[in-house]
């Protein structure tokens, strides 16, 4: 039962610690869509999107005011569109067309699901929609894509990996005119969830119900402001316990408005992913966190433990909030996105390396991060093979989504605005892998893979 000072706590955490709702994302299996003809199937596309979401951002804006609960945004995911284009035939940039149509006429602020899982190797559908992503991301404005290279029971395919360090450096030079802001829309997984509502790697899983709900929540204010509070003399298990009080309170709230959502827009009610996403608003920063609990500066020695600790405290508190948590619940360390990374990597404190070793223990990984734009293909594939090795052994998520932004070099600012924020180009180191890439093959499943 919740109490009147629990009540009094959410509103000062709404009003005053950038506590929201990231995100409602409605999944949409497209795999009655399919179709001979790619026009036919393009127009079945938008016209189920546009039925079953027609009403979801109102609902999003009906629960904010019924309850003064802020929904940041409110988005849609797909079923992977390389499905589709593997049936059709033709040409893929038709699905990312008619995608971004239908993503404008019902209002959401994105679209994901424009991708392919290619962890044991490639169909004709896959190979059409990956060779596509550039102008697929030069010609939309709401889309997202993603491309699954490994799983812990695959291994990795390095084939894969080689041919995404391209994709992403053609995709910065098809949108090089708009500071390269199609590689902030595409993002490289291993271990990619079904059923993760935050972009740029959402999609809809062949396992999932035709339509369902799943939530996002925040509130990376909320756990710095409640650290805060706690004073600088808590021994690290005290402020795992505070962490963990937190997550739940955020918890519940999200369990609240995904219950609601479902009920209004009668389907099923899916997950919530209890990450702590940040934003460079001020307040509402992972890093930050990180300080509280007593670093100088994130990037510094003991950042990984603290993390360590913060996305296991998430954990713990969340799951006896809710018993439909999923996606990738964690911490999102995204430099653009947070204004703490942000000010630690202009400083140097924050450097690629370590933000590396801060992904083997929280969600997600290598995280828009702008790198120079004569950054070679073959480094990024080599950054994304680190990635994607982490990810497979510790089976979790991992993933790469960085910027090498064309006619941009190190210490020079971005800036796209809104949730994707900005920040300094950071330096990458260039010893060349391509001989390691040009091999192609796979690294093998490891020994975790084993379980039955």
């Amino acid at each position: 039962m919740l109490d009147i000072t629990d009540i009094l706590q959410t509103v000062q955490m709404i009003q005053d610690e950038c506590l929201d709702i990231r995100t409602i994302t409605m999944g949409v299996s497209l795999l009655d869509c399919a179709d001979s003809d790619v026009e036919r199937s393009c127009q079945k596309v938008y016209d189920k999107i546009t039925r079953l979401a027609k009403n979801l951002v109102r609902t999003g804006e009906e629960i904010e005011a019924k309850y003064g609960i802020p929904i940041i945004n409110k988005r849609v995911a797909v079923t992977p569109v390389a499905l589709l284009a593997g049936v059709s035939g033709g040409d893929p940039v038709l699905y990312a067309k008619a995608l971004q149509k239908a993503a404008e006429t019902i209002g959401v602020n994105f679209i994901g699901g424009y991708s392919a899982l290619v962890q044991k190797g490639f169909s004709a559908g896959d190979l059409a929609l990956i060779r596509s992503i550039p102008e697929a991301m030069a010609v939309t404005d709401l889309l997202c894509s993603s491309v699954n290279v490994g799983t812990t029971k695959a291994g990795i395919n390095m084939d894969a990996v080689a041919m995404m360090g391209g994709i992403v450096k053609e995709t910065a030079a098809a949108t090089a005119d708009r500071m390269s802001i199609g590689c902030a829309k595409l993002v490289v997984l291993c271990n990619a969830p079904e059923d993760n509502p935050f972009m740029a790697g959402a999609f809809h899983g062949v396992g999932e119900p035709d339509c369902v709900i799943n939530v996002g929540v925040s509130g990376p204010g909320v756990v710095r402001a409640a650290l805060a509070r706690a004073g600088k003399d808590l021994p690290m298990n005290e402020i795992a316990a505070i962490v963990k009080k937190t997550a739940f309170k955020i918890t519940r709230m999200g369990q609240l408005v995904g219950t609601e959502a479902s009920r209004m827009l009668g389907v099923p009610f899916g997950i919530i992913d209890l990450s702590l996403a940040p934003t460079p608003a001020k307040g509402d920063s992972v890093a930050h966190i990180l300080e509280e609990m007593g670093l100088e500066r994130c990037g510094g020695p003991g950042t990984t433990a603290c993390l360590a600790l913060l996305n296991d405290a998430v954990k713990k508190g969340g799951v006896m909030a809710s018993g439909r948590v999923g996606g990738l619940s964690g911490a999102f360390i995204p430099v653009s996105e947070d204004a703490g990374m942000m000010e630690a990597a202009r400083c140097g404190a924050l450097s690629i390396e370590k933000l590396e070793a801060m992904t083997s223990v929280c969600s997600v990984g290598l995280d828009m991060i702008m790198l120079p734009g004569d950054t070679t293909a073959e480094v990024i594939s080599g950054v994304i093979a680190d990635e994607a090795a982490i990810g497979m052994v510790n089976q979790k998520t991992t993933a790469v989504r960085v910027i090498p932004a064309v006619g941009y070099k190190v210490g020079d600012e971005l800036n796209f605005g809104g949730l994707l924020g900005g920040g300094p180009v950071m330096p990458v180191n260039n010893f060349s892998p391509a001989q390691m890439i040009g091999r192609g093959g796979f690294i093998p499943a490891p020994m975790q893979s084993l379980k039955n």
